[in-house]
């Protein structure tokens, strides 16, 4: 009985509620394959897949998951897009939608048991390679990203800046992003910063989305806009047709809404 006190004790230490750990993860933190097979028994532990854990599988939220993911099996995912803007108070969009959808960004799958989970969201996930050129001697994407609490504990979710989320959201433009939702996004951008946009619009790779952000930026006309070098930023050359039935700006050499 002590043992399993001891066992419980331990595991309430490594592992609050609600988050998805892993029995490698479990195991590297001094509990056995013996203890941890109690610990299921005794609905310590609940198994939602093979190898896969979580205590009080009621409490799990898409940050416990997204936690899991980034600090635990240590995927490429940063949280990204909309998602990174609406934690950082940027976004006053609201979803007529049920379910929520996060968004994050790398070049890491999801694994299956995030799409099996019986949530109300929806985890879409982007790859970074249209937007960023990969460093091939280190693997890691430019490093345009912050840590957030997330819980009491202390535990950080990783995610994208300001800066970083506005680019990512313009890649789904116009196909998945309106115009007008952009448009609305930029309008609360007030405060970003010359520093961090001059080095995340230097090192994007996409033409698409550069053209846009400084269409959209050139609207609203911010302080922040004047103090970027754009001669050291690449708009490439000829027209693109982002939207059928729209007009060109000459100046981006992009298609646009006719009432934009």
């Amino acid at each position: 009985m002590a043992v399993n006190v001891i066992r419980r004790k331990e595991l309430y230490e490594i592992m609050p509620e609600g988050l998805v750990t892993t029995h490698k993860w479990l195991m590297g933190n001094n509990l056995t394959r013996h203890a941890i097979d109690n610990l299921v028994k005794s609905n310590q532990l609940e198994s939602i897949n093979k190898g896969v854990y979580v205590r009080n599988v009621s409490k799990i939220t898409w940050q416990s998951v997204v936690f899991s993911l980034q600090s635990i099996l240590k995927l490429d995912l940063v949280v990204g897009g909309l998602t990174a803007l609406e934690m950082q108070g940027l976004s006053h969009y609201l979803s007529l939608s049920e379910n929520k959808i996060v968004h994050l960004f790398g070049n890491d799958l999801l694994p299956e048991w995030v799409t099996n989970l019986d949530l109300n969201i929806k985890f879409v996930r982007h790859t970074t390679n249209s937007l960023f050129v990969e460093n091939k001697e280190n693997k890691q994407l430019p490093p345009f990203t912050s840590e957030r609490d997330w819980d009491n504990d202390n535990r950080k979710l990783i995610l994208s800046t300001p800066e970083r989320a506005y680019l990512e959201v313009l890649l789904d433009v116009p196909q998945k992003t309106t115009f007008e939702h952009a448009d609305q996004l930029m309008q609360g951008l007030t405060t970003l910063s010359p520093r961090n946009l001059q080095k995340v619009l230097e090192c994007c790779q996409n033409i698409k989305v550069k053209r846009l952000f400084f269409w959209f930026a050139d609207r609203q006309n911010y302080v922040w806009l004047g103090k970027i070098n754009r001669e050291s930023i690449t708009l490439g050359s000829g027209n693109r047709m982002l939207i059928k039935g729209g007009k060109l700006d000459t100046k981006y050499k992009i298609t646009v809404p006719e009432w934009l």
